[in-house]
C-alpha cells in the first residue's frame, strides 16, 4: 500500500491539510465558488492531484496554493509543509494587515483606548 494518492476530491484535500475546518465547510466553499483551479470553479468532486495551483478565496483575501502531494488522511499542522506551498501574493496578505489597520487594531499590551485617544481615532476615521 502506498503513502500517497495520484487523485483525490477537492473538498476532501481541503479539510486534509487543514485548510478547512470540516470536510462539509469545504464542500459549502465550492458550491458558493470560492475555491477555483486554473481560474476556473470547482465542484466538491473535483479531482486534484500533485502539481495543480488552486486559488482559496477567504474574504478579503485569495490564497494560492500549489499541490505538493496527497495525504491519505486528515494530517497534523507541521505536516502540511510537505503538501502544499503557500504562493500567495505579499499584495494579498498585506490586505489582513490593512484589514486590522481600519478596524482600530492596537499593538498587544497597548491596553485599551482611553476616552481622549478613543475621540481622536473617530475623528481620524471619520
Amino acid at each position: 500500500m502506498t503513502t500517497e494518492k495520484q487523485e483525490e476530491r477537492i473538498d476532501k484535500f481541503l479539510w486534509s491539510v487543514r485548510l478547512f475546518k470540516s470536510r462539509s465547510i469545504a464542500i459549502e466553499e465550492c458550491k458558493k465558488g470560492r475555491i477555483t483551479v486554473g481560474g476556473l470553479p470547482v465542484k466538491p468532486s473535483f479531482p486534484v492531484s500533485p502539481g495543480m495551483t488552486l486559488s482559496v478565496r477567504k474574504p478579503p483575501v485569495t490564497y494560492t496554493y500549489k499541490v505538493m502531494g496527497l495525504p491519505v488522511s486528515r494530517i497534523g499542522a507541521p505536516l502540511v509543509i510537505n503538501y502544499i506551498t503557500d504562493i500567495t501574493p505579499p499584495e494579498e496578505k498585506d490586505k489582513l494587515l490593512a484589514g486590522k489597520m481600519a478596524d482600530g487594531f492596537r499593538p498587544r499590551g497597548s491596553g485599551r483606548p482611553t476616552k481622549r485617544e478613543r475621540r481622536e481615532l473617530d475623528d481620524f476615521l471619520e
